[in-house]
């Protein structure tokens, strides 16, 4: 399909791809209570959507006081993050039939995550998105995680194609941050809606401030046979 020839498509997962932050929350929840936070709510969870669970156990050992290391914070919130992953995992109708549509084109696809290897493996071959993604890339395996552009530009270069012939999609500030920062388009579907409006969607090449309630495949398609504006 003309103005498509050259493109790839990198997709954040968690809250993009797949509707994983409820298991997030939840392993979460589980891992502070059991270091002696008991009242961990969703809205203390939605100030870590978009940054990665190394950096977000990080910030908890700082801010909750916590005497566990960072290893072993994030080995058990992995744990318990991974048994949910397995078995509870959601895709975003639009954004499974977004992926078929481009692998019918045969565009270049990956996914860049802030989420473990182990993570991103359960979670795509759990939902079957693994026969479209195969290609994918964790902040672990990178120097720095969102909002650096340093996954995107790792996918980039096993895909074999050029940061400025990326489109990203990104549900969160910071990877769309990193979107920019990495030189690729993006188009921004917020996972929560009062960060619609937030400076680092304000860059996107498309901003869906209705979130993965106002996306549609086609839509998607289409704008970027436009060449993404």
């Amino acid at each position: 399909m003309s103005g498509l020839s050259g493109t790839a498509v990198i997709f954040d997962l968690d809250g993009t791809l797949v509707d994983s932050e409820p298991n997030y929350f939840e392993a979460g929840r589980l891992t502070l209570a059991q270091y002696g936070v008991p009242d961990f709510t969703w809205s203390d969870h939605e100030r870590y959507v978009g940054i990665s669970t190394r950096e977000t156990v990080t910030r908890w050992k700082s801010r909750y006081g916590l005497r566990a290391s960072v290893p072993e914070l994030l080995a058990d919130k992995n744990r318990r993050y991974l048994e949910l992953a397995r078995t509870a995992t959601r895709v975003y109708p639009e954004m499974r039939a977004f992926v078929e549509l481009l692998a019918g084109e045969g565009v270049p696809m990956a996914v860049a995550s802030g989420s473990s290897p182990a993570a991103i493996d359960a979670i795509l071959a759990g939902t079957g998105l693994d026969t479209y993604l195969r290609t994918t890339v964790s902040a672990d395996e990178v120097a720095h995680g969102k909002p650096a552009p340093d996954v995107f530009l790792e996918a980039a270069r096993r895909l074999g194609v050029a940061p400025a012939d990326c489109v990203v999609l990104e549900d969160a500030a910071p990877g769309a941050a990193a979107a920019h920062a990495a030189g690729m388009r993006c188009i921004a579907v917020p996972y929560v809606a009062a960060q619609a409006d937030a400076p680092e969607f304000a860059r996107a090449g498309l901003l869906l401030r209705g979130g993965q309630e106002e996306f549609t495949a086609r839509a998607a398609l289409d704008w970027l046979v436009r060449g993404g504006s």
